[in-house]
Order: C-alpha cells, then sequence, then structure tokens
C-alpha cells in the first residue's frame, strides 16, 4: 500500500511543481510586459513603419522618374556629344585614345580563360590598346594556367602584360592601384575595368569611349551585367531580379537625374584623369569602386550610365558564396557612409540636392533602411506583436505598403513575375546577413574589412550535362574533382534559429491570433529553413 501511495504521489508532486513554475513565468511575463515590453515593441512598430515608409516614398519616386526618363527623357546620344570613332587614312590609329584593359583575378581557375579571350577579342587598334591581368593568386597551378594564357595571346601580338604582387595588400584595390603605377601605362587615358567572370562584346569600347572623348566633363561610362546562368537555378534567379531593378531603375535614375550613381566595380570605363584627382584607389572599406564614385562625384564629375551597352558575366549560385558576397555587398557601404558623411556634408563643389541625393538616397535609404526594415519588421516585430497582442500593426503598414514596394521592385524582370511570391521570402531571409552586415559596417566591427572573392563555376556547374561535354573538355583536364560538401558544413544555425522562432510564433497565431498571420510565417519559416539547412542554389557534385 505504501509502494502504491508513493507512485501517487510524486507524479502528483512533479505536476505541482510543473504548474506552479508555469504559473511564476507567468506572473514575471505579465510584471514585465506592461511597462516594459509593450512601450518597446511599440516603439519598434513605429520604427519600422517609419523606415517603411521611407522606402515606400523611394520606390514611388523612382518609379516615376523612370517612367518618365523612359517617356521624356533625351536618350544619351542625345544629352552628350557623341560621335563614333573612325581611322583616319592619313593619320591611321593615332585619332583613338590609348586604352588600359585591367582584369583582377584571384584563384579564378573556371573563368580566366573567358575574360581574357572577350578582352583581347576587343575591337580597337591593337596599338592603342594595353591589356593587363592583375593576377593576386595563391594557388601557384592557377597562376601558371594565367600566365600561360596571357603568354599565348601575346604571340599572337596583343599587347597583354600578367602582373603579379608580392602579397594582396588592399586587396583588389591594391592589386588596381598597382597596375596604375606601372610605366608602360603613363599613356593610357581611359582605363576599363572587367572582373574575371565578365566578358565585354567587341565593339564594348568602341560605344563607350566616345561619350569621354567628346565629353571632358564625363569620368565614368557604366555598362549593364548581363548573366549567362540565371537560370542555372532559383539562387540564381532571385539574384537576376534584384540585380535587374538595381541596373532597370536606381543606375538610370541616378545617371539621368544627378549623373550619379555607384560604380559596380566592373564593366565600367574611368577616365584615369578622374581618378588620380579623386586621390586614386583606397581600400579603407570592401567597396572601394563606390568609394572612389562618391570621391570623384564630390569633385564635380559626371557619370553616364548605358543600359544597352551589356557585358555577361556570371552569379554566385553557390548559397556560401551568395551569403559572402551579400556581407560585402551590405558591410562596405554602410562602413563608407560612416566615414564619409561629415566629408559629403562639408563638400562645396557639388548642389545641396546632390548631397541630400547622395546621403538620403543612396545611402541611408537604399544601403541601410532597406535592409533593416525588411528583417526587423517582417522577421522580429511583426512576429512579437502575435505574443503581445496589445500592440497592433496597421494593415497599410502589414500588407498595403509592402506589396506596392515588391510590384515596384519586379519592374526589372518581367520574366520572372510568377516567382515574386518566393522572392520575397527569400529576401526576408537574406536580410538577416544584410542587416547584421550593415552594423558591423556603421560600428566597424571585427568583419568590417573581410574580403572573401566570391567563387565563380564557370562551366562546372553544367560539366555532367551530355550537350555540355564537348565544349568544357579544356576545364575539365584543368580543374581537380571537387568534393561534395558534407552536410555539416551546410548547416546555417542563424538561419535555424530564426527558423524556429517564426515556427513558435506562427504556431501561437495559429491558436491564439486573429490576423491569420501564421500563413505567411509558416511559409517564411520553411524558407528559413531550407536555407538554414543548404538546400538553396548549386550543391557542386563530386565526379
Amino acid at each position: 500500500m505504501g509502494e502504491i501511495s508513493q507512485k501517487i504521489l510524486f507524479p502528483g508532486t512533479f505536476e505541482g511543481v510543473r504548474d506552479e513554475l508555469a504559473g511564476q513565468i507567468g506572473m514575471m511575463w505579465e510584471l514585465v510586459k506592461a511597462p516594459l515590453i509593450v512601450p518597446l515593441l511599440k516603439l519598434g512598430v513605429y520604427a519600422c513603419l517609419i523606415m517603411s515608409l521611407m522606402l515606400f516614398i523611394e520606390r514611388v519616386y523612382m518609379g516615376i522618374v523612370i517612367i518618365l526618363v523612359k517617356l521624356f527623357w533625351k536618350k544619351p546620344e542625345k544629352r552628350y556629344k557623341f560621335e563614333p570613332l573612325q581611322e583616319d587614312i592619313e593619320m591611321g590609329s593615332s585619332n583613338f585614345p590609348v586604352v588600359l584593359i585591367q582584369i583582377p583575378m584571384f584563384n579564378e581557375r573556371e573563368v580566366y580563360k573567358v575574360s581574357i579571350g572577350a578582352a583581347c577579342g576587343l575591337s580597337w587598334p591593337s596599338d592603342r590598346l594595353v591589356i593587363q591581368v592583375l593576377d593576386d593568386s595563391t594557388d601557384a597551378a592557377v597562376k601558371q594556367m594565367v600566365e600561360t594564357e596571357c603568354q599565348r595571346w601575346a604571340s599572337k601580338g596583343i599587347n597583354i602584360t600578367y602582373q603579379i604582387r608580392e602579397n594582396r595588400t588592399g586587396y583588389k584595390a591594391g592589386a588596381l592601384k598597382e597596375g596604375l603605377k606601372r610605366s608602360y601605362v603613363k599613356h593610357c587615358e581611359y582605363v576599363a575595368i572587367f572582373d574575371a567572370d565578365f566578358r565585354p562584346e567587341p565593339d564594348y569600347l568602341r560605344r563607350a569611349i566616345p561619350f569621354l572623348v567628346h565629353n571632358p566633363q564625363i569620368a565614368l561610362v557604366q555598362g549593364r551585367w548581363r548573366f549567362v546562368n540565371s537560370d542555372e537555378c532559383l539562387l540564381t534567379r532571385m539574384q537576376e531580379m534584384s540585380l535587374d531593378y538595381h541596373f532597370t531603375v536606381e543606375q538610370e535614375v541616378g545617371s539621368s537625374t544627378h549623373a550619379f550613381f555607384g560604380f559596380n566595380g566592373t564593366a565600367g570605363v574611368w577616365r584615369i584623369a578622374a581618378i588620380n584627382e579623386a586621390g586614386g584607389w583606397k581600400d579603407r572599406t570592401t567597396v572601394e569602386d563606390m568609394d572612389l564614385a562618391v570621391r570623384a562625384s564630390l569633385r564635380g564629375w559626371k557619370f553616364l550610365y548605358l543600359g544597352d551597352l551589356q557585358v555577361k558575366s556570371e552569379l554566385p549560385s553557390t548559397f556560401n558564396a551568395f551569403r559572402f558576397q551579400q556581407h560585402r555587398w551590405s558591410c562596405g557601404p554602410s562602413n563608407l557612409f560612416r566615414k564619409m558623411v561629415m566629408e559629403i556634408i562639408r563638400n562645396k563643389k557639388v548642389t545641396l540636392w546632390k548631397k541630400v541625393y547622395v546621403i538620403y538616397s543612396f545611402f541611408v535609404v537604399r544601403k541601410i533602411v532597406a535592409h533593416w526594415v525588411t528583417f526587423m519588421f517582417y522577421c522580429v516585430v511583426l512576429p512579437l506583436t502575435i505574443l503581445v497582442p496589445e500592440v497592433h500593426v496597421p494593415i497599410w503598414g502589414a500588407v498595403y505598403i509592402p506589396s506596392v514596394i515588391t510590384i515596384l521592385n519586379s519592374v526589372g524582370t518581367p520574366r520572372s513575375i510568377h516567382l515574386l511570391f518566393y522572392w520575397i521570402l527569400f529576401e526576408n531571409v537574406m536580410s538577416l546577413h544584410r542587416t547584421k552586415a550593415t552594423f558591423i559596417g556603421l560600428l566597424e566591427a571585427g568583419r568590417a574589412n573581410e574580403w572573401v572573392v566570391t567563387e565563380k563555376l564557370g562551366d562546372s556547374a553544367l560539366k555532367n550535362k551530355p550537350g555540355d561535354a564537348s565544349k568544357n573538355k579544356t576545364n575539365t583536364k584543368a580543374a581537380p574533382k571537387r568534393p561534395r560538401p558534407k552536410f555539416a558544413d551546410r548547416i546555417h544555425t542563424l538561419e535555424l534559429g530564426f527558423g524556429v522562432f517564426l515556427f513558435f510564433c506562427g504556431c501561437f497565431d495559429f491558436v491564439h491570433g486573429k490576423n491569420n498571420y501564421f500563413i505567411y510565417l509558416f511559409l517564411q519559416t520553411l524558407s528559413f529553413l531550407i536555407a538554414g539547412f543548404g538546400y538553396i542554389g548549386t550543391i557542386i557534385p563530386s565526379s
């Protein structure tokens, strides 16, 4: 009888302890919620609504301006003086300016032949063209392959030089700066820059250089990126949607209204005199291209974007490569803003309107607020309001404004309009890393100057396709077998953690909520978990 009493007593005791503990936690929550949690969460809602309105106004403004540009603005050939350069019968090619082509590289095993071949194939008098391959590779085998390729083109009469450094000081900015110091480029007037995966068309220089020759106030002519692997996987399609908006709207509007935009780091031609006047290449941030563009603009130089001057390139198709790239692209601008905001304010060579545009529109809204509001509002604040029903988010802030912003973002890639819903979920996932990166840049924390070169796969992701076997024979021989990444290497704990948090909020809303947010929360949970387990983008096979 005593044993039976004990069996009955212990479960009851544990149940009592559990209920008492739950009651104490509930009491503590109620004590803290009203004076602390509710005011803080309301403040968060107000801050997110203000940022949403800022982004909304920016997107609507850009949409209106791009419509006006397309309908009423003159084409670049009409706004600026443009006359094609022609060879003179008597003078030969001497009326063509000498152009330097810089191709910075770092262990570019898969794509080095493509970029070098495209540069050597440019339609420009050979005696007025200098090609400089700036190889910072640490892989001795890759360095040997790149040097051999340069020698092969040199044997055909191309003026190409293979340039290496003892160390990677300054990364890409350091390589470009070092390249301009060489004695054999002193007579060059312009420099065109192409990253290792970029493939300019033969007429690229003939279409870009005349704007610089005939318009001495122009410092930069920027071409548009086109992506050879945009259909490789869903990850590349999502990137194409984001980047097409950037080129179709942001770059076009900046060029047409302010003659200013951020240099994209490649597929552009600079006037070397403008680079020198702006202080040359600097490696103080991971966005040396944007740094140079802002400094040159503050000295009165104008920029021109040519949307029909397109250069083929490659999108990162592995999730890890994309995450590293987005860290650099998000951390760098915020870090540059921290370092240059006072210089912009004090500048006396540009108008007040241009200062406002650069500080507010270019930096604050596009490079900082756009990331913050996406993550904080839709992945943190909105889910938390489900747990704290005393805090209300107006329907216009939770649904209407985001819907308009999303629709305006989709104009750059009409062919992917059916993927818009997936793009929203994907962008929310990536906003986690972009927000973290912007804080690192603003605070200049440990990873503020981290530079990881974006991995390019070239045709390696397609090597197992029968139709591509023959054209990839050369690369297959040169490239070693890639080990398939272990499952543990693909795990991303941040994404998994937020996936669990959103799932909990979704379950709570399903049981207690009234706004049916759980539909969005469960879908967003799935997106975070897919990214967290690494099942996004191309996974390199071990064949």
